[in-house]
């Protein structure tokens, strides 16, 4: 006999695929899909908003816009110049499109398309890209660890990199009513969720303090904002008080909001991000400091400069001085 539907049932939340493994760690809170949730509430009031993908809406989270608007969603097979291309159409006659694909397919392969026809033009096309730096163990045809640096020098192209769930959620509006490209990185599947603890709000272009220490300062984006503040936890067992400083907007940078952080005298700066080492907050951190004159004692943590091995997430993490662990000694070696 079949179940007897509920009345008023709320419905059920669509999830991700189970093939998309999470960053989160076991018992760590989380919530499923956040960005295709926020893009499907969203679209409910800007009926402008298309979704469109390169065969990865499943992969990237917009499965669920799909599903809520088929109409206003385009799948453009795994064609992505022509997915770009497609957008700048798209955003000409007036439409928003959020695109979706792995951050290595539009870094690498769609580059000249995304700067000739979306940022030249400074078209309103919002680019939401997953497996950025080292989300995924595929190995080097998936790893997107160099993506920032190749869209820093790219004209009109603001570029985002959230924490969390609460960041994506946030984000997604934030961006939506700003008149320009926009590249996000995107954690997808089962996010975790762990900036609500710090009473913040993602603002475009701005930078946040979650924590405020004296003996080191932590800047850093993405999920590595998380690992920082998971270290900053485990240094204080050792009595080494971390600062946190979230950037979510690696472009345009905060740069009042950092150098006033790095002001602090006799603090360390480590700036810390799920990117190599090369071209990325890293290096934008460190070349505002010296313009300014400001000289703390700087280091970095991120990829290495080569290509990463394939493999287990928290192998992999592990070994290239990303995981938690790795992020409290890397900084108790340096104090």
């Amino acid at each position: 006999m079949s179940e007897t539907p509920v009345a008023n049932a709320p419905p059920k939340r669509l999830t991700t695929s189970a093939m998309i493994a999470s960053l989160a760690a076991p018992g760590q809170r989380t919530k499923p899909a956040p960005f295709g949730h926020a893009l499907t509430e969203l679209a409910r009031e800007n009926k402008n908003i298309v979704g469109m993908s390169a065969d990865l809406s499943k992969y990237t989270d917009m499965h669920i816009f799909a599903k809520a608007y088929p109409e206003r969603f385009y799948q453009m097979g795994m064609a992505e110049q022509l997915l770009m291309s497609a957008a700048a159409g798209m955003a000409r006659e007036g439409a928003q499109p959020f695109v979706t694909t792995y951050a290595v397919f539009a870094a690498r392969r769609a580059y000249d398309f995304i700067c000739l026809a979306i940022a030249e033009e400074n078209l309103d096309v919002k680019i939401v890209c997953a497996l950025p730096g080292l989300t995924t163990g595929y190995g080097p045809s998936h790893q997107a660890t160099e993506d920032i640096a190749i869209f820093r020098g790219m004209p009109n192209l603001t570029i985002i990199d959230p924490c969390d769930a609460l960041d994506i959620e946030q984000a997604v509006p934030a961006i939506a009513p700003y008149k320009g490209p926009v590249y996000m990185r995107l954690l997808r599947g089962n996010v975790p969720l762990v900036l609500d603890e710090y009473n913040y709000k993602f603002v475009l272009g701005r930078a946040a303090m979650l924590r405020d220490e004296n003996d080191v300062l932590i800047i850093s984006s993405g999920f590595m904002t998380m690992r920082a503040l998971e270290a900053a936890k485990l240094l204080e067992q050792d009595n080494v008080k971390a600062a946190v400083l979230h950037v979510p907007t690696i472009k345009p940078l905060d740069e009042a909001g950092i150098l006033a952080a790095a002001s602090k005298p006799g603090r360390m700066v480590v700036v810390a991000e799920n990117h190599s080492v090369i071209g990325g907050l890293g290096e934008a951190v460190a070349s505002l400091l010296l313009r300014h004159g400001v000289t703390p004692a700087f280091r970095q943590i991120g990829l290495p400069d080569q290509f990463l091995d394939a493999g287990a997430l928290p192998t992999l993490h592990e070994r290239y001085g990303i995981s938690t662990e790795a992020v409290a000694r890397q900084i108790k070696s340096w104090l």
